[in-house]
């Protein structure tokens, strides 16, 4: 009995050992693997939130630069790293909702390698034209693709990309018929848009705000369920004519898997605060995204949908890379 009773404390002082340590966390620096280069957006809000958390809590939060095989050198370097609640990833749609469906081998599993710490941002897709094409909404611009079918080219800045799945998403779901015009980036893409050689693109706010403010480009629609800051007047595809539809960008916070879940929560909590500060929401609409503030039990439900409706966007597109 009191052998019984003993190691019942012991576990009990174990516990609140456990409980003091997390409750301390972070005791040192904090690395964010971000599996994109320097000066990309996942990059940059990397660097926004991370700052905003070494001031909330008293530690530095460091970018660490895993980029190239589209993300999946950084996604492997986190699932690889310790569990500890002191390195993290930054990282987004591409690695975690699409490379499954696109590469037929991958040395990580989105759902099963990394606990979800928060959902930080949406990053809208908006469709648009260029400012002569001859329908001004997304009902006249589906009307316009059927009455020529296999005669518009839409552009991507590559295959499988997030702009590129979006509009197979739009085809299919419109019963349009369209050819893909793949570029190496979303700038050449854009620049085949302003010059004609392609109809239509999906593209984030940024890059095509100068443009739309010139008036060299109109917007039709964006891709994701409400309005976005970048374009507060323009509606969503959904609602306009494609019951239904979603496709949007997103960066999330995440941890390796078995990370104590105290840490976890912590970081949540201070993370949601960060994101929900005026100052931050003004940088990040900059940058074309939309903070979002929601648990890591919703964000794991978040990503496991993405994951499907972006595979099935893979299969529809045909796109693949071993």
């Amino acid at each position: 009995m009191r052998g019984a009773i003993a190691a019942l404390l012991l576990g009990v002082g174990l516990g609140i050992g456990t409980v003091t340590a997390h409750a301390a966390y972070p005791e040192r620096g904090v690395k964010m693997i971000v599996p994109y280069p320097a000066g990309q957006t996942t990059d940059v809000i990397a660097r926004t939130v991370g700052q905003e958390l070494s001031d909330a809590l008293g530690q530095a939060f460091f970018v660490d630069n895993r980029g190239g095989a589209g993300g999946i050198i950084g996604m492997e370097a986190a699932k690889r790293s310790e569990a500890d609640g002191y390195t993290l990833l930054m990282t987004a749609s591409g690695p975690m909702a699409i490379n499954p469906g696109l590469y037929s081998k991958l040395p990580y599993d989105a759902q099963k390698d990394y606990e979800p710490v928060a959902l930080v941002a949406m990053v809208p897709l908006f469709l648009v034209v260029r400012k002569d094409f001859p329908a001004n909404n997304v009902r006249e611009l589906v009307d316009y693709i059927k009455q020529h079918p296999g005669q518009l080219n839409y552009g991507s800045g590559g295959s499988g990309l997030t702009n590129h799945l979006a509009m197979e998403m739009f085809k299919s779901q419109a019963g349009l018929n369209m050819t893909h015009v793949p570029y190496r980036g979303a700038s050449a893409a854009l620049t085949g848009l302003l010059s004609g050689d392609v109809a239509l693109m999906f593209e984030a706010g940024p890059a095509i705000k100068p443009h739309v403010e010139s008036g060299a480009l109109k917007v039709l629609a964006v891709g994701g369920r409400e309005p976005a800051r970048a374009f507060p007047d323009v509606k969503p595809v959904s609602v306009e004519g494609v019951p239904g539809y979603e496709a949007q960008a997103w960066i999330v916070l995440m941890a390796p898997a078995g990370t104590p879940k105290p840490v976890i929560d912590k970081l949540n909590a201070v993370t949601r605060d960060v994101v929900n500060r005026p100052a931050i929401q003004n940088k990040l609409a900059g940058l074309g995204a939309d903070t979002v503030s929601v648990s890591p039990e919703d964000t794991r439900e978040f990503i496991a949908r993405e994951i499907s409706v972006w595979g099935k966007a893979v299969k529809t597109s045909n796109a693949k890379v071993d």
